[in-house]
C-alpha cells in the first residue's frame, strides 16, 4: 500500500486552490475512551476540519500544555496502546475518507520498532506523522521506511530554529512543514501575534515548495482567520480537547467540537 501521503498533499492543495487555509484539528486517541476519541475526530471531521492530527498519548508530552497533558493522562489512565492509535486513524479516515496523521513523540515509535510502525500506520490508512521531538539529523532511518509506505514525514519549526536549519528541515520533510508559532508548549493564547507570521516567512525564504502550517495558540474563529491570512494550514489542538474537557459528558463534548470545528472553517474562509 502506498499510504496516503497523496490524499494530503490533495486537500491541501485544493484548500489553496479555494483561496483560504486548511483547518488541521488535533486530539489525542483514548480521550475520553478509545470510542469516545474516534467519534470526536470524526465530528471534527464533519464539522469542517480538513485534516486531524491523531496524538499518540504520552507520560511526558514536554511540548505540549496542561490541557493536552490531562487528556494524555485519561488516555492512558484508560489503556490506550499503539494498537488503539492505528484503530484510531483507520475509522476515522474510513468513515471520512479526509487524511489522518498522527503527532507522537520518538520514544514509542523507537520501543514499537519503526518498520512495525510505519506499516501498520500506512495499513490503517494514515497519512504520516508529526514527529515534534525527533532531530532532522536522527530522521533518516525514520524517513526510509516512511517512504517505503508511502508516508508522510512532518517536521516542526520554532522561532528559535535558525535559517540553516530551517533549510534542513524543510529538505528533509513531506507533506507540510508544522511551523510552532510560539516558544514553549502548547496551549490557546490571547493572540498568536507576529512571531508566526514571521515564522512562516522564513519557513518559505528556503525556497520550499512544502505547505506551511502553523499550530500552537488558535482558540477561535478570529484567530484563525489572522493566521489563514499568511499560513497554508492553521492547526487547533488544545481548544478541542478544553471544549471535550468542560462539556457535562462524552456525548455533549462530541457536538462541541462539531460546533468549534464548523466556527474554525468559518475562520480560515475569512467567514468569522
Amino acid at each position: 500500500m502506498s499510504g496516503n501521503i497523496q490524499l494530503l498533499t490533495d486537500t491541501l492543495h485544493a484548500a489553496k486552490a479555494e483561496g483560504r487555509s486548511a483547518l488541521i484539528a488535533y486530539l489525542p486517541a483514548g480521550f475520553p475512551t478509545v470510542d469516545g476519541g474516534i467519534e470526536a475526530i470524526k465530528a471534527a471531521l464533519d464539522g469542517g476540519a480538513d485534516v486531524v492530527e491523531v496524538g499518540l498519548p504520552h507520560s511526558d508530552p514536554v511540548l505540549d500544555g496542561p490541557v493536552i497533558q490531562t487528556a494524555d493522562d485519561i488516555a492512558l489512565r484508560g489503556g490506550v496502546k499503539i494498537a488503539d492509535v492505528m484503530r484510531t486513524v483507520r475509522e476515522a479516515h474510513e468513515a471520512t475518507g479526509k487524511p489522518i496523521l498522527v503527532m507522537t513523540y520518538w520514544n514509542p515509535i523507537d520501543r514499537y520498532g519503526v518498520e512495525r510502525f510505519t506499516a501498520e500506520l500506512a495499513e490503517a490508512g494514515g497519512a504520516g506523522c508529526i514527529l515534534p521531538d525527533l532531530p532532522v539529523q536522527e530522521s533518516a532511518l525514520w524517513r526510509e521506511h516512511a517512504e517505503k509506505h508511502g508516508l508522510a514525514t512532518v517536521f516542526v519549526v520554532a522561532p528559535s530554529s535558525k535559517d540553516e536549519r530551517l533549510g534542513q528541515i524543510t529538505a528533509a520533510g513531506s507533506g507540510f512543514v508544522y511551523a510552532a508559532s510560539l516558544m514553549g508548549v502548547t496551549g490557546t493564547r490571547a493572540s498568536v501575534g507576529a512571531q508566526a507570521q514571521n515564522l512562516v516567512e522564513r519557513t518559505r525564504a528556503t525556497g520550499t515548495e512544502l505547505p506551511v502550517c502553523v499550530g500552537l495558540g488558535v482558540s477561535n474563529a478570529e484567530q484563525a482567520a489572522e493566521v489563514a491570512g499568511f499560513a497554508d494550514g492553521v492547526i487547533v489542538g488544545s481548544a478541542f480537547v478544553k471544549r471535550m474537557l468542560d462539556a457535562p459528558d462524552d456525548a455533549a463534548g462530541v457536538e462541541a467540537v462539531r460546533t468549534l470545528a464548523g466556527e474554525l472553517a468559518k475562520g480560515v474562509r475569512g467567514q468569522a
